[in-house]
């Protein structure tokens, strides 16, 4: 179960941390025009948090169960995620904008809680 929770938190913390560190560095204005019209619902302080809390997120899947520091920290950020990605399936969903890689994500960060807290527990 500890390869499939590597696995499982290898593919979502990629994801997490490729989206969010592009979020982060591109301006609310330019993410709007590169096809993220979700933006315009948002403060681009609301923007940048998401952001901020998807890349500390992303790490938290990672880090505490590669060190041993704290394990319990995985599926907690597992649980995090999946929170933040039901929220943007929402948002997606609210929009009429395809909604899909957000609900995936989602389902990846609650598989990630639920092994996490096997794995660990």
């Amino acid at each position: 179960m500890l390869i499939a929770l590597w696995i499982v938190n290898g593919l979502l913390a990629l994801a997490m941390l490729g989206g969010g560190a592009m979020k982060l560095i591109t301006p609310k204005e330019t993410l709007a025009a590169r096809g993220m019209a979700w933006t315009e619902d948002f403060s681009a302080g609301a923007v940048k948090a998401i952001a901020a809390l998807e890349v500390v997120g992303a790490l938290g899947l990672i880090l505490p169960l590669l060190t041993g520091v704290t394990p319990i920290l995985t599926p907690m950020a597992g649980a995090g995620l999946a929170i933040i990605m039901i929220g943007a399936t929402v948002v997606h969903l609210r929009r009429r904008e395809p909604f899909t890689p957000a609900l995936v994500l989602a389902l990846l960060g609650v598989t990630s809680a639920v092994l996490g807290f096997l794995v660990i527990l």
